[in-house]
């Protein structure tokens, strides 16, 4: 959202609490507690150095953005750091590419504490009470929308990345419990050209 004047938007303070990872283990968020509020603000990941360097836990910050209709977010346009140090979102750099990170299976299983979404609001995992980030594709994420739910009691497996700043699985399984695990369905891709499913033109 970097066309928008972060100026002309309204300002949300709070105390910083912990990053929001993305399946590649970038920072693409984090949790900002406003009182007793838990807010969640969205990050682009282009912006994850600058967060990782300049928000500490505990400290005060303040972020400029908008909030979707349909989600309880606040997509960052602009953050601003306790030390008045302002991080805006200028739009990613063209070449920029994920990171090449170590993933591992990996299984986790508690309360969700917050549901996660994309900066337009679609739904995209949850985050644990235990600070394990859950990431399950939109489409997907639709079908097990009450195990995302805060509150809700969840289990789930997957591809995982763990860093500094916390551990994200990219779920594979989900369910109420480890014993009742079932696989995600993924949206099949569309066979190409020379697939022997493709239909003639």
């Amino acid at each position: 959202m970097h066309w928008i004047d972060p100026d002309s938007l309204p300002e949300t303070a709070g105390t910083f609490e912990r990053f929001v990872l993305n399946p590649h283990g970038e920072v693409d968020g984090f949790v900002l507690r406003d009182k007793k509020t838990a807010v969640l603000v969205h990050t682009p990941p282009h912006m994850d150095a600058e967060l990782t360097r300049h928000l500490k836990q505990g400290e005060t910050v303040r972020v400029r953005g908008v909030r979707p209709r349909v989600a309880a977010l606040l997509a960052a346009v602009a953050v601003i750091t306790a030390s008045g140090r302002e991080i805006v979102d200028n739009g990613p750099d063209h070449d920029r590419e994920h990171p090449k990170v170590k993933r591992a299976p990996m299984a986790a299983e508690g309360t969700v504490e917050l549901s996660l979404f994309g900066p337009k609001g679609e739904l995209r995992g949850a985050l644990l009470s235990d600070g394990t980030v859950l990431r399950i594709g939109p489409k997907e994420a639709e079908h097990v929308a009450v195990l995302l739910a805060p509150g809700a009691v969840v289990a789930a497996r997957g591809d995982g990345v763990q860093s500094k700043h916390g551990r994200v699985i990219h779920v594979d399984e989900i369910g109420p419990d480890e014993d009742q695990l079932k696989r995600i369905k993924k949206k099949d891709k569309k066979p190409g050209p020379g697939h022997p499913h493709a239909r003639a033109a």
